[in-house]
């Protein structure tokens, strides 16, 4: 590609090694690991600062992906701020089954809101290492993905003016819906999607939880599931029919079907608090491949979207960010392709041991609701299985916690 503007009434374009398009948490761990190593970005976002420090995400993260963070100096807040959860518990059968998942492996998962982190990463980024980042950008394109010298342009919210960055490589963090993954010609990209035919009304509660860890409910009318965010605020979930209305879910319904679908034996039923969030999320996944495109690279939910089922999105984005951000610096100040050669598959074989655990799961937590007693009946015997069996314990507290030693 030559150095022109691919738009004839741009200024003159800027330059950056990468350019990272979207400001989330794969997108600022990118970021933040070239600027470790001295090398110049530019991260794109089309939301304002203030939407991604708020925006509510999930915020359960593997140890593995803390160690991560805490080597490349991006922990510090975390570590001292986040809950450490050693267990988690289900109920089926009207019963209580606490799975000590620390006491098996001595491992153990952090809780940490994404927008909190978000916030860390960002300040880490921009206030602390210098890192260029334009927010709320608008019309983003891609153009000379196949050549030597990509580019980005983009609108500019102060100039009313189309800029174009050129680059030697270009970061795609901006998740399902950004121009990154569109930009994969249906040709060359082949996009492997499962759809669970299940809905879950997600809540998010001004009350405290009602126990010290993760809750799973399996029970005949649908999964419920309490995920604690904070002593003051609970996340909730409730199976439902997939694209279902939230205002179908008032509040004492809500709390009813809560009270009833995590009611077991000596349990406290759920403290009620006022309703600050309330969507449904259709359960599906996808992966696609390849996951780069000439000087394309994507990371995160921009090349595959693991269902909440298994709460995995953040740890897949996080170590797809790691593996890119190194590989980068590596050809960027050694000449060292090989990181970026061996990018995509390294990636993948985590994403599908994932993906493959979250249907699994999902059968844990569903099948009982499914309407087939057949289904009901194998569901039962495999949790019966997980607090009977050794051999499936440490089987399912090695997915559960992301430690396999080689995926």
């Amino acid at each position: 590609m030559t150095q022109t503007s691919p738009h004839p009434n741009s200024p003159s374009p800027q330059r950056f090694p990468v350019v990272v398009v979207g400001a989330g948490p794969a997108g600022l761990t990118v970021g933040c690991i070239l600027r470790a190593a001295g090398v110049d970005c530019l991260v794109l976002e089309t939301e304002t600062r203030e939407f991604i420090e708020r925006r509510p995400r999930a915020g359960v993260i593997e140890e593995w992906a803390v160690r991560g963070l805490e080597q490349r100096g991006l922990a510090g807040n975390l570590l001292e701020r986040a809950e450490r959860h050693i267990a988690c518990e289900f109920r089926f059968a009207g019963e209580r089954f606490r799975f000590p998942y620390h006491e098996l492996t001595g491992r153990h998962h952090w809780v940490y809101p994404q927008p909190l982190l978000v916030t860390d990463l960002v300040h880490e980024y921009a206030d602390l290492r210098g890192g260029a980042i334009r927010f709320a950008v608008r019309d983003v394109m891609l153009h000379g993905l196949d050549g030597h010298s990509p580019s980005v342009s983009y609108m500019s919210p102060e100039t009313e003016r189309r800029e174009v960055v050129e680059c030697d490589f270009l970061a795609g963090c901006d998740g399902a819906r950004g121009v990154s993954r569109a930009a994969l010609q249906p040709g060359r990209a082949r996009t492997a999607r499962h759809d669970y035919g299940i809905g879950w009304l997600a809540l998010l509660a001004e009350a405290p939880p009602s126990a010290d860890c993760v809750l799973f409910g399996c029970h005949p009318d649908g999964f419920a599931g309490q995920m604690p965010r904070s002593p003051q605020v609970t996340r909730y979930y409730l199976q439902c029919p997939p694209g279902d209305d939230p205002d179908n879910w008032p509040h004492d319904r809500v709390w009813a079907e809560l009270r009833r679908r995590l009611g077991a034996d000596g349990a406290a039923p759920p403290a009620e608090g006022r309703l600050i969030e309330k969507r449904v999320l259709d359960m599906h996944d996808y992966v696609t491949e390849p996951m780069v495109h000439g000087r394309l690279f994507l990371a995160g939910d921009a090349a595959h979207l693991v269902a909440p089922i298994a709460a995995k999105g953040l740890n897949l984005a996080l170590h797809d960010a790691f593996l890119l951000g190194d590989a980068l610096v590596a050809r960027l100040t050694k000449g060292d392709d090989s990181g970026l050669a061996e990018y995509e598959a390294a990636c993948l074989r985590r994403v599908w041991d994932y993906q493959e655990f979250s249907q699994w799961l999902s059968e844990l937590y569903h099948g009982g609701a499914a309407g087939d007693p057949f289904r009901a009946g194998t569901t039962l015997a495999r949790l019966r299985r997980l607090f009977t069996s050794p051999a499936a314990a440490a089987a399912f507290a090695e997915q559960y916690l992301g430690t396999a030693e080689r995926y």
